[in-house]
């Protein structure tokens, strides 16, 4: 079936009302501003407390797992791990076993403002929770949509 070359206003209506892009995106975007209020606080953005929580293992993780956890390319990464490591929260290293991996690590400072933040997560978390009629289930569909293999 072939797309009208000017979609009707009706057209705009119904991707406005059901389009589960739209939708997730907004959702996305309001949860994350949210976040960004409350952990303004602790020096971070939403961003940054989940870039930082990814590299919080007792092992550092290479660029390409954080990556993958982060559903964002090495480059969008790279970029998002730089004002870190300009304040000293993040350092990078290359892999012993493997010369062309970097491996991501937290600094003492970037374990503190993890300590700092994750009582605010908690806080908000919950609050958003609340709203929800069933976050594990929202959690189970959003997982099945990204397809996110957790490392």
């Amino acid at each position: 079936m072939r797309a009208p070359a000017n979609p009707t206003f009706e057209t705009t209506l119904l991707v406005r009302d059901t389009c589960l892009c739209l939708h997730t995106q907004r959702a996305a975007r309001a949860i994350a501003r949210r976040f960004d209020i409350a952990l303004k606080r602790a020096g971070i953005t939403s961003g940054q407390f989940s870039l930082l929580m990814s590299l919080n293992r007792p092992k550092p993780p290479n660029l390409s797992s954080v990556a993958a956890l982060l559903a964002m390319d090495r480059t969008t990464l790279t970029a998002n791990l730089k004002p870190l490591e300009r304040r000293l929260l993040v350092e990078t290293a290359a892999d012993p076993t493997d010369a062309r991996a970097r491996l991501l690590r937290l600094t003492t400072a970037g374990r503190k403002v993890l300590a700092e933040a994750v009582p605010i997560w908690l806080h908000l978390h919950a609050e958003i929770e609340k709203e929800l009629s069933d976050p594990d289930r929202l959690r189970i569909e959003l997982n099945i949509l990204s397809k996110t293999e957790q490392s």
